[in-house]
């Protein structure tokens, strides 16, 4: 296995028609992030948070088709409201990936002049480049359902 200073990152970068402060909720509020977390065939079906530095955080995906569950979990690094969220990301039990290994994601926002958001998102110190391959699709839908979920809030923008 690859040591960690040489595993792939996964870094991404979406603007969100949103203002920043939707976006951190979105990211920091537990009912807010189950209803957009997971790829469209995984959506989340639980999650809670302990949102402070060394406090963690736990989410269940659920298969569309067959039912089967995926845990993940972490630990939050960094929390600096509304600019910037860091935590570790790691799979529990058996993933495509095999056995799991700690990872790194850090988002930053950015809030644009127009009242949009960029959203700079990296995943650090993924295990392969496979795996980097399925976390890009992962999160490239779950942004996509984050960008449907920002649609469906109207005047309860923050």
């Amino acid at each position: 296995m690859a040591d960690q200073l040489s595993r792939p990152t996964l870094h991404m970068q979406r603007t969100f028609n949103a203002p920043r402060g939707l976006l951190w909720a979105a990211w920091t509020r537990p009912e807010m992030v189950v209803a957009w977390l997971g790829p469209v065939e995984w959506p989340a079906v639980s999650v809670v948070q302990d949102l402070r530095v060394g406090g963690a955080y736990r989410a269940c995906l659920k298969n569309t088709g067959d039912g089967s569950l995926l845990w993940q979990s972490g630990v939050y690094r960094e929390i600096e409201e509304p600019s910037r969220l860091s935590f570790t990301f790691q799979w529990e039990g058996s993933h495509e990936d095999g056995e799991p290994v700690v990872t790194l994601v850090t988002v930053v926002f950015e809030e644009l002049a127009d009242g949009r958001t960029r959203m700079d998102f990296i995943h650090a110190d993924l295990k392969s480049e496979e795996s980097l391959a399925g976390h890009r699709h992962g999160w490239e839908s779950t942004f996509g359902r984050l960008e449907s979920w920002i649609a469906t809030q109207g005047n309860q923008r923050e």
